[in-house]
């Protein structure tokens, strides 16, 4: 699914397909974006994808490996990681 489609879905729908809250998924983007201001700060080239496709496709494919501890660590090291490194 694209962006803008997944964008209209429900909060039940979005949350089955990505393992994540509208809320959450929000909050994730904007540690996303603070870290990628950072790190584009010191040159480099652009993405192909924006900070939340990139999130989006992560977060589908942990979702879609179908073992809730994995995904569930993933998620929590994943944000923990960025966290740290604000």
């Amino acid at each position: 699914m694209k962006l803008d489609q997944i964008k209209e879905l429900g909060d039940e729908k979005f949350h089955r397909l990505t393992g994540v809250r509208k809320g959450m998924f929000a909050k994730m983007v904007n540690i996303l974006r603070k870290d990628d201001g950072l790190k584009k700060s010191k040159g480099g080239r652009k993405n192909k994808l924006n900070l939340e496709e990139q999130l989006l496709m992560a977060l589908e494919y942990s979702n879609n490996v179908g073992n809730r501890y994995n995904q569930i660590n993933f998620i929590t090291c994943s944000t923990a990681m960025l966290i740290s490194l604000n």
